[in-house]
C-alpha cells in the first residue's frame, strides 16, 4: 500500500486568487480580512426601512444574468443580434457567486454613490476576464474629494496604497449616495429608535426620584441613586426606598411623545431617500395607490428603485476598457419580470445557453 508523505503534497492555489495578490499595484486587494463597509453604512442598515429597501434593491440586481448583444446597421436602422456570453459572464469574480458581487456593486451604488471592481485576470485579447469588488467604503479619490462624483478618477487609493487606474473598474452612479443625501433623515429615524427603545426597556413607567428629607444630595450622588434604582429595576422586581427619597411616576409615554406616528413618517421618509415605492417597505403611502399583484410590485422595484443602478452597470461594462467594442452588456430584467408563476420554474428555466442568435467568437468585436 503506497504511503503519501504529507510534506510531498502540494498545496494548490486558484490561479485567480493568485492574480488578485496585488490586482492593480495594491497587495491588500483580495486581503479581506481587512475589508470594511463603513461604520454610517452599518448604523445606516439598522434602520428597518433602509435594510429592508436595500436588500429588495441589491436582491433584485444579484439575481440576474449577464448577456451580451450586437448592433448591427440594416441601411434604415439597428438591428440587434444576440450574442454567447464571455467566459467571465457566469462569475465575474471566479472566488464568489455572481450573485454576491452584483448585490454588493448595487450596495455601494447605493449607499456612496459610486462602486469599484479591480480586474485580476486578462485575456489574450488584453480585455477583462476576472475581477474582484472591493468596497467603496475603503477607497479614496485624491482628485475628487465626494460626496459628489463628476467622472472616473485617475488618483484612486485602496486602504492607502494606490490602485493602478487600468486595472480598476469604476462604476458611478447617476443619483448620489443614500449616506449623502439621506443623512438627516438617517438620523432622526434613528433618534427616534432610541426612544422607542428606551421606553421599551423600561421596567417600570417612566418617573423620577425626589429627595423629601436628610441632608441635601450633590447631583452625583442624585445620580448615582437614579443608577442604582434603574438597576435594581431591570434585574429584580422588588426595589426599596428609604424614608428620605420618594418615587414620582411620569405621565409621559410613547403615544403622547407621538413616537409611533413620527416612526410611522420617518419610515415614509426613508422610502422617499431610497426611491422605492412606499408600500414595499410597509410604509404608509398616503394614497390610494397599491399594486394588484406580485408583478406590479416587482415591475414598480424595477422602475422607480433598481433600474438607474442597473443601467449603470450595464453601461460600464458596456466601455470599450472591458468589453470589445461593437458589444453591450445588458442584465437579464425580462426573465426576472416574467417570472410570476414560481411553481412552474422548471418549465420556465431555458433548455440551451443564453446567446443562441447569431455566432460569434467571445472575444472579437463587432463594427458599430
Amino acid at each position: 500500500m503506497p504511503i503519501f508523505n504529507r510534506a510531498d503534497r502540494k498545496v494548490s492555489t486558484h490561479p485567480s486568487i493568485k492574480a488578485a495578490a496585488g490586482a492593480a499595484g495594491n497587495p491588500l486587494v483580495g486581503n479581506f480580512i481587512n475589508y470594511t463597509t463603513g461604520a454610517d453604512r452599518t448604523i445606516a442598515l439598522r434602520n428597518p426601512t433602509i435594510s429592508r429597501a436595500r436588500d429588495l434593491i441589491c436582491g433584485m440586481v444579484g439575481c440576474l444574468e449577464i448577456e451580451q448583444y450586437g448592433r448591427v446597421w440594416n441601411g434604415d436602422e439597428y438591428e440587434y443580434v444576440d450574442l454567447p456570453p464571455d467566459t467571465w459572464f457566469q462569475n465575474p469574480d471566479p472566488n464568489v457567486t455572481r450573485n454576491f458581487i452584483m448585490s454588493f456593486t448595487t450596495d455601494d451604488l447605493l449607499f456612496y454613490g459610486r462602486a469599484f471592481w479591480v480586474v485580476t485576470q486578462r485575456n489574450a485579447t488584453g480585455f477583462p476576464s476576472a475581477f474582484t469588488w472591493i468596497p467603496a467604503a475603503d477607497v479614496t479619490t485624491w482628485d475628487q474629494a465626494g460626496p459628489q462624483w463628476w467622472g472616473p478618477s485617475s488618483q484612486i487609493y485602496f486602504q492607502g496604497i494606490q490602485l493602478e487606474t487600468r486595472d480598476v473598474v469604476q462604476f458611478l452612479s447617476p443619483i448620489p449616495g443614500l449616506l449623502f443625501t439621506g443623512s438627516r433623515a438617517i438620523n432622526t429615524a434613528i433618534r427616534l429608535d432610541t426612544a422607542a427603545e428606551r421606553f421599551a426597556t423600561m421596567e417600570v413607567p417612566a418617573g423620577y426620584l425626589k429627595q423629601t428629607g436628610g441632608e441635601p444630595m450633590s447631583g452625583q450622588e442624585l445620580a448615582d441613586l437614579a443608577a442604582a434604582w434603574s438597576e435594581a429595576r431591570q434585574t429584580s422586581s422588588v426595589a426599596a426606598l428609604n424614608e428620605y427619597v420618594e418615587w414620582k411616576e411620569s405621565n409621559i409615554d410613547p403615544s403622547k411623545l407621538e413616537l409611533v406616528s413620527a416612526r410611522t413618517y420617518q419610515a415614509l421618509e426613508l422610502s422617499r431617500v431610497a426611491n422605492i415605492p412606499p408600500y414595499l417597505v410597509g410604509a404608509p403611502t398616503g394614497s390610494g395607490m397599491t399594486y394588484q399583484n406580485a408583478q406590479q410590485a416587482r415591475q414598480d422595484l424595477y422602475l422607480f428603485g433598481a433600474k438607474p443602478y442597473i443601467d449603470c452597470i450595464e453601461q460600464t461594462l458596456s466601455l470599450n476598457s472591458v468589453t470589445p467594442r461593437g458589444r453591450y452588456i445588458e442584465l437579464d430584467v425580462d426573465s426576472y419580470l416574467e417570472e410570476n408563476d414560481m411553481s412552474g420554474r422548471e418549465d420556465s428555466l431555458p433548455t440551451a445557453p443564453p446567446g443562441t442568435g447569431t455566432s460569434v467568437t467571445p472575444g472579437t468585436p463587432i463594427a458599430d
